[in-house]
This record gives C-alpha cells, structure tokens and sequence, in this order.
C-alpha cells in the first residue's frame, strides 16, 4: 500500500526515474511543449518547477546546481538565456497541464504540459493584462473615470453658442412690438377733440349773450313804434 507516499515512482527504479525525468525536463525547456502520461506530466512539474526557479539568479553556482539536475548544456543556455527572461517576473506556477484523449494502445490518461508565458492562445499577456486593468475599479482610479464626463461638460459649455445664435432672432422680434405701441398712443385725438367741446361751450355764452341783447332790441322797436301808433 502506498500510504503517506508523495512521489509516483512511475514503476521505475530510482538511477532510472532520474534519467526520465531529466530527458523529460530538457525536452520541455528546448521545445516549450510536450506531450506524455499524465502521471508523466504530474511529477516532471514537480521535478522542473524549482529548477526554473533557480534559473531567474544567473550566477555561476546556480549553473553548476541546474546542471547537476539536467546534464544539458543546449538546455542550460536556453534555460538560463530565454526561458528565465521570459519567466522572471512569475512568482510560481511556469508549468500548465491540459488533459487529452487517452492514448489508443492501452488507453492511459495523456497530457500536454507547458511552459505558461510561451503559450500565445491561452496567456497573451499585453492584452489581457490591460483589458483587467481598465474594468478594474479601484478609489485611486475613480477621478480617471470622471474626466469623461469634464469633456462632456465641456462639450456641452461648447455647444453654448448656438443656444446664443438664436438671441438674435428674439431681438428680431422686439421692434415688431415697439411698431405696434404707436398704434396705442392714439389718445391725443380724444385730448385734441377737448379743446373743439370747450370751444363749443365758449361759444355757447357768447350764443346766449346774443339772445340777451335780441329782446332788448325788439323792446326798444317797440318803444318806437309805439308812438307811431
């Protein structure tokens, strides 16, 4: 029984399971990609990751170090060359497994292992790093988010003279009121007609001082004629 057991031994002796776990890591680092078992897959990754580690400090103990694991020199100058660029700014976790179909000759669990930041299809770095940093809300980024609408505004205040352009046209419209108000002043015809009323009543007493002196002379023909008589 296997109890308390933590490396798959994979059916191998131990000078044996080295050997394919070094063949194995050297491929992954030159190629990016493999193909193998799944059982495979599961204990290079614990065999490579440390490895990988190791190869962000370029040093010379850490090559001698890598180098007692690998035995590769092609695969200590890729490591340590364009793998550990690549990988330096990864905190952990360099490899991804991907299950596949099983294999058709006695139907074992098949995967494929990779290298995480040379894959193009599943971590594409420069576009998916930024399309999270714009939907990511955050206080400091709030005023960021409100410049928008200050342009807006600004837009807005812009679009203010064509509200100003129509003025005109309301001001247009103010002499046709003031034309009209003349119309209205037509009250001095009703103080000039006063005048001719009062003329009338002033002619009036100089009508009735005439009747007054008519009598008098009808009274003094009267006198006259009566001698006649």
């Amino acid at each position: 029984m296997r109890h308390g057991v933590k490396n798959n031994h994979l059916g191998r002796k131990t000078p044996h399971r080295k050997a394919l776990l070094r063949n194995l890591a050297c491929q992954l680092i030159q190629h990016k990609r493999i193909v193998t078992t799944l059982a495979k897959a599961k204990a290079l990754r614990v065999f490579v990751e440390p490895i990988l580690t190791k190869s962000k400090t370029d040093d010379t103990h850490q090559r001698r170090v890598v180098f007692s694991y690998l035995q590769d020199k092609e695969a200590i100058k890729e490591l340590f060359g364009t793998v550990s660029m690549k990988i330096a700014d990864r905190p952990g976790g360099y490899c991804r497994i991907i299950k596949l179909e099983r294999r058709l000759g006695d139907a074992a669990d098949m995967a494929m292992i990779e290298l995480v930041d040379f894959n193009d299809i599943y971590n594409v770095k420069d576009v998916v790093g930024e399309d999270k940093k714009k939907t990511r809300r955050s206080r400091a980024k709030k005023p960021a988010a409100t410049t928008p609408v200050a342009k807006v505004e600004e837009a807005v205040v812009a679009e203010a003279p064509v509200v100003g352009a129509e003025a005109p046209v309301v001001e247009a419209e103010a002499p046709v009121v003031e034309v009209e108000t003349p119309v209205v002043a037509e009250t001095p015809v009703a103080e000039t007609e006063a005048p001719v009323v009062e003329e009338a009543v002033a002619e009036a007493p100089a009508a009735e001082e005439a009747s007054n002196d008519a009598p008098a002379a009808t009274e003094g023909s009267d006198e006259d004629a009566a001698p006649l008589v």
